[in-house]
């Protein structure tokens, strides 16, 4: 039972004996997990959830030690020739693994996510087990939101555990606080996270009677917003879409996907992205984004996604080039385009004036391009095929400065509203409706400069000519000019890139656009595996060769790589 309960061991004090009774113990050791003190009343217990989204918070995006820095890569939204993290080990087209075996060298990374959301749903669980055993806050309402919160904390803890693992334990109320659960398939792991979800908006809606009930109060999710029922069901609205697309190991499964209800949530979600207030001392933090601005060795874009809005050639000439013979010479790829998130020129001392990077770090300031043209030496270590000219600033000011001189402190984007305008056009592309896609791909592809789709059809090349944004890789090898879904594609990149946890990777995933033989998920990491009996011969890693799951890698590219 030990080795079972190992992995809940950090939060045995705090909630894992919700379930204790005894009222009889005079002596209270102060070391020990005494649910008396720890939810002794309900300002207690309250106290306790309320801290929980932070937590998750600080599995998914509070350290720089875990799988985002990794997928990143994979996802070619970032690359890095550093062995920090794992990040030189996890490049496409090297036959990169995720390994598992006890004491690898990204064992912390690899651990990091699956055991803190692990913990997040087995708090939450555990709150509403003391609920619906009794445990009231006051008020039918308060009651309420405070169910709505914590199945909500489930919802994106299981959410996530099912797109970045193969497999995961399902903890739900109800059940004894040392039992760790069953591991279950990432599917049925997707399938609580929607039950979840749904019983948090059932919650939030149920109109209850009493005080204390919606709006939640601004120290549960910090953020500007102020997060009324009607506003908090948006949000998990919102997750519940990205899930449902994002699960999808194999194109197969994206186009299988219920894009009817992908669609819906998407419409009753976030009407503006969602914005959070982060604290370098109190979080939470954005860890990652952080670090990719330091510019060095952390962070260069590789050109295989972004030179899809190249209109110079260099994109042509870059995939009519061997993949090992990229780079050669020591030469940085440059683009140009006419895409105003890209510095603006045919030079890179014009795309540099275009957009000096000294002129965003300003505190609260909006910054003119997502990308810049790095000013000074160019990096030519590791792989030739992933150097570029350019680094991701789009938050440059929040790093450097924050909203009041002091960075990393302020407001930046969670969740963008783009990704749910992106996620309907989707499924309205596999549904037939071209004309409604259109509508949505066109907001930010107008407004960031590109000439607005006006073909409703899947088949008729974007417009512009040989101008067009996006280019289509075919072949693997040559470029054409790109069809609405594509136009979609691009949108989406642009407009997620370091806001979402790893969107690219997990788009790619689905889309079927990685790199041959990249893994499509992370293996339950072995700390659990072996908490829960299995031998070192039984643990095994994604990707391809031996010791690795059958099927846990990617195939040849819609774009032929």
């Amino acid at each position: 039972m030990i080795r079972k309960i190992l992995r809940y061991a950090a939060i045995a004090g705090a909630a894992g004996l919700l379930g204790c009774t005894d009222k009889q113990l005079n002596v209270v050791n102060p070391n020990s997990g005494d649910t008396q003190r720890v939810l002794g009343t309900p300002n207690d217990a309250e106290a306790l959830i309320s801290t929980y989204w932070k937590r998750w918070m600080s599995g998914m995006y509070g350290s720089i030690t875990d799988v985002e820095g990794m997928a990143d890569i994979f996802g070619m939204m970032s690359y890095s020739s550093l062995a920090n993290n794992c990040m030189n080990s996890h490049a496409p087209f090297t036959g990169a693994t995720n390994f598992n075996s006890p004491g690898n060298t990204c064992l912390s990374e690899q651990y990091r996510l699956y055991s803190i959301l692990g913990e997040v749903e087995r708090v939450a669980s555990s709150f509403l087990t003391a609920e619906a055993g009794g445990l009231t806050l006051g008020s039918p309402a308060r009651d309420a939101r405070a169910k709505s919160y914590a199945e909500y904390l489930r919802g994106i803890s299981l959410g996530y555990l099912a797109l970045m693992h193969d497999s995961a334990a399902v903890v739900s109320p109800g059940m004894d606080a040392q039992d760790p659960g069953k591991l279950a398939a990432y599917p049925v792991v997707a399938e609580s996270a929607y039950a979840a979800l749904q019983r948090s908006i059932d919650y939030a809606t149920a109109n209850e009677s009493g005080a204390n009930g919606f709006p939640l109060p601004t120290t549960w999710i910090n953020s500007p917003t102020t997060y009324t029922s009607a506003e908090f069901v948006k949000l998990v609205k919102s997750y519940r879409a990205r899930f449902r697309a994002n699960v999808a190991r194999t194109p197969a499964e994206r186009a299988a996907a219920k894009w009817d209800l992908i669609i819906a949530d998407a419409q009753g979600g976030l009407t503006s992205d969602q914005i959070i207030t982060t604290n370098t001392v109190s979080g939470p933090f954005r860890s990652w984004v952080a670090q990719y601005d330091t510019y060095g060795l952390w962070h260069q874009m590789p050109p295989m996604i972004i030179g899809m809005g190249d209109v110079s050639g260099s994109y042509a000439s870059y995939l009519a080039t061997a993949l090992t013979d990229r780079g050669s010479g020591n030469n940085a790829f440059f683009m140009v385009t006419p895409d105003l998130r890209f510095p603006q020129g045919a030079t890179r001392a014009a795309q540099q004036a275009d957009f000096p990077i000294t002129s965003c770090q300003g505190a609260a300031q909006t910054c003119k391009r997502y990308f810049a043209n790095r000013i000074g030496n160019d990096q030519f270590a590791g792989l030739g095929w992933a150097w570029s000219n350019y680094d991701f600033v789009r938050f440059h000011s929040w790093r450097q400065a924050g909203d009041g001189g002091s960075g990393q402190n302020g407001n930046i984007p969670l969740f963008a509203k783009t990704e749910l305008d992106m996620l309907q056009a989707e499924g309205l592309i596999r549904q037939g409706n071209y004309a409604a896609a259109a509508a949505l791909i066109n907001v930010t592809r107008v407004k960031n400069g590109l000439p607005a789709l006006t073909a409703f059809d899947n088949t008729t090349p974007v417009p512009g000519g040989a101008n067009c944004v996006p280019k289509m890789p075919v072949g693997g090898n040559t470029v054409t000019c790109g069809n609405m879904m594509e136009a979609m594609k691009w949108e989406k990149r642009m407009e997620t890139a370091f806001i979402a946890f790893t969107p690219w990777y997990l788009d790619a995933r689905g889309w079927g656009d990685l790199g041959q033989d990249t893994p499509l998920f992370w293996a339950t990491p072995y700390q659990d595996l072996q908490a829960r009996g299995y031998t070192v011969a039984q643990v095994y890693g994604a990707g391809i060769g031996a010791g690795n799951a059958a099927g846990s890698s990617a195939g040849k590219s819609t774009y032929g790589w």
